[in-house]
């Protein structure tokens, strides 16, 4: 059997051991005391009121779906704050970049922490200063490409959201047509007469 899918299987076995092994210790362990309060459905504290099988108004998901998009969005945020941190930690003119024609341990771990293994100096042929110096101009460079690269991210965001905005989806409240009214058959009293004859 190849290692990968042996692999594969163990984690499976070992995830739903795991949770039938809580599951059955959670149903031995804990005190079984059914009462009426506590069999009664449970929505967020409040008396439930008439059936669940009604239908829901479709902007609940598109809110729903929009709360996704801006919470998985920063997600996004932790490479880029990465490379922007890595980038302008490499700018810092107190961080020697360069010594003896090659980069520093500091400034190594600082490429390896970015991706980029076995960088080397520029141009070996420079000096010390004007290899730091061009060192310090690409992570000037990664830097300013990597705030184009967030706020083009956020550009795209916030056209979506404009675009779901203008078309009306957000409103929570939106009148679809007049109301319609119903006449009572003749001869049976509106709700309205009911009200003052029975009052």
């Amino acid at each position: 059997m190849p290692t990968l899918l042996a692999y594969c299987l163990l984690f499976t076995v070992v995830g739903i051991g795991f949770i039938f092994v809580h599951l059955l210790i959670g149903k031995i362990v804990r005190p079984a005391k059914p009462e009426a309060e506590k069999m009664t459905v449970y929505e967020c504290g409040e008396p439930t009121i008439g059936t669940a099988w009604v239908q829901f108004d479709l902007r609940y998901y598109v809110i729903a779906l929009l709360f996704v998009i801006f919470d998985v969005e920063v997600a996004f945020f932790f490479p880029w704050a990465t490379v922007f941190g890595k980038a302008t930690h490499l700018m810092d003119p107190a961080l020697p970049v360069v010594a003896n024609g090659a980069l520093t341990p500091a400034a190594s771990e600082v490429f390896r922490q970015l991706g980029a293994y076995g960088v080397g100096v520029p141009d070996p042929a420079a000096s010390d200063a004007a290899n730091a110096a061009a060192v310090q101009a690409a992570a000037r460079l990664l830097a300013a490409t990597s705030i184009f690269d967030i706020l083009l991210f956020f550009a795209v965001l916030m056209v979506g959201f404009a675009y779901v905005w203008s078309r009306g989806d957000l409103n929570w409240v939106r009148a679809v047509g007049p109301p319609r009214t119903q006449r009572a058959p003749r001869g049976q009293p509106t709700p309205d007469r009911e009200l003052v004859l029975s009052g």
